[in-house]
């Protein structure tokens, strides 16, 4: 008689437990277009992480909801998706991945006092307006430029064609690297924008070659970054390229080819299987037996330490509020297990960390990590 009285009692509780209102955290990704794989691993990634939430009682005493909107790779869809978000009463929201997307949230969830968190919007404005509610979990472009100089110092490079895509993320990055270069040691000998969309950069690159560059960097997205690929692969021009890390797609090999894509160096944080901790090592394994295929972004894991600065504020300030939580997360969050590392802010809302891998495309189109670097020195 006691043990039934006890289930019941359990069984209760169990209902209970979830009678308060959920907790409800947005998340918007590009879940159609250009980068929509990493849409998907984003949203896989998240699954996995709120149900080990929810199985250990939520937050707060409360059921943690994740709401997904797509942001379809534009800012004008990103918008409505921005709105919905509201309208359904977040508390925060993970994303989104390109800068220029970001930055169309950024006001309207500030307004809204809702937190904010991008996974990959590395643009330096984002975190120079003072946004009380904004933060990111990635290294800004000032970061990897600063890594870029390294390894072309490295490579002994001396003259750069540096080509962007207009962007906010890609001129920005052009900027900071064109920042970064100049002295005595490298000198940009072009600098140009391309138009994105174009069925060829031909006439681009030629124009880049009288320049006579010992290396092309471009700073922009992958699907130009592939176009331009094949471009120099048509003019059999023999030149190093390097570009920034929204070009680390598996996409991006996709349509230039292996061929035109071999040798290809870029800069990124490191790949999934390229963080060597215990913690991200058997989150790989379970994401791969669950999904049966491999984690391929670590826009994925990003958004992951997004996810557990949000529901480990929460618990620690033991309210929603979202001031406390920014004031907290500003000046006391660390997390020293992330699934990308250590997690901590400064007082811009910046990750405090900035890891970088250089990765070459080999012949066979793999990713393969050649340096990883660190404040602009290579550690390993």
């Amino acid at each position: 008689m006691k043990r039934i009285i006890l289930l019941i009692c359990l069984l209760l509780f169990a209902q209970t437990a979830w009678a308060a209102e959920p907790i409800k955290i947005g998340v918007v990704a590009p879940l159609t277009g250009d980068f929509a794989n990493v849409g998907k691993e984003v949203k896989q990634t998240l699954g996995l992480l709120v149900e080990d939430v929810n199985k250990k009682g939520g937050v707060l005493s409360r059921k943690v909801n994740l709401i997904f909107e797509d942001d379809g790779g534009s800012s004008q869809t990103a918008v409505a998706a921005g709105e919905r978000l509201i309208q359904q009463g977040v508390i925060a929201v993970i994303g989104s991945q390109a800068s220029n997307i970001t930055e169309s949230l950024q006001d309207m969830f500030n307004k809204a006092k809702i937190i904010q968190i991008s996974y990959g919007s590395t643009a330096i404005p984002l975190t120079e307006k003072g946004l009380k509610y904004f933060f990111r979990t990635c290294p800004r472009d000032n970061e990897q430029a600063r890594a870029a100089k390294k390894v072309m110092q490295k490579m002994k490079i001396k003259t750069i064609a540096l080509i962007h895509d207009n962007s906010l993320y890609g001129k920005g990055l052009a900027e900071a690297i064109k920042n970064q270069t100049q002295d005595k040691t490298m000198n940009i000998v072009f600098y140009e924008a391309l138009i994105p969309g174009q069925q060829d950069y031909i006439k681009l690159l030629e124009k880049a070659k009288g320049s006579a560059p010992e290396m092309v960097f471009f700073a922009g997205y992958y699907p130009e970054a592939a176009k331009l690929l094949q471009g120099r692969n048509q003019l059999k021009w023999k030149i190093l390229f390097m570009g920034g890390d929204a070009v680390n797609n598996v996409s991006l090999v996709h349509i230039a080819g292996k061929k035109a894509a071999e040798g290809f160096y870029f800069l990124s944080p490191p790949n999934p299987d390229d963080i060597d901790t215990a913690r991200t090592k058997r989150f790989l394994t379970r994401f791969e037996k669950n999904y049966r295929s491999k984690l391929s972004t670590i826009d994925a894991l990003l958004a992951g330490d997004a996810f557990s600065a949000i529901v480990q504020s929460i618990k620690k300030v033991n309210t929603t509020n979202p001031d406390l939580i920014s004031d907290y997360l500003r000046s006391t969050y660390v997390n020293n297990h992330g699934l990308t590392g250590v997690i901590d802010f400064d007082s811009k809302g910046d990750i405090v960390g900035d890891l970088h891998g250089i990765y070459r495309v080999d012949a066979n189109g793999r990713f393969v990590v050649q340096r990883l670097l660190q404040h602009g020195d290579i550690v390993k």
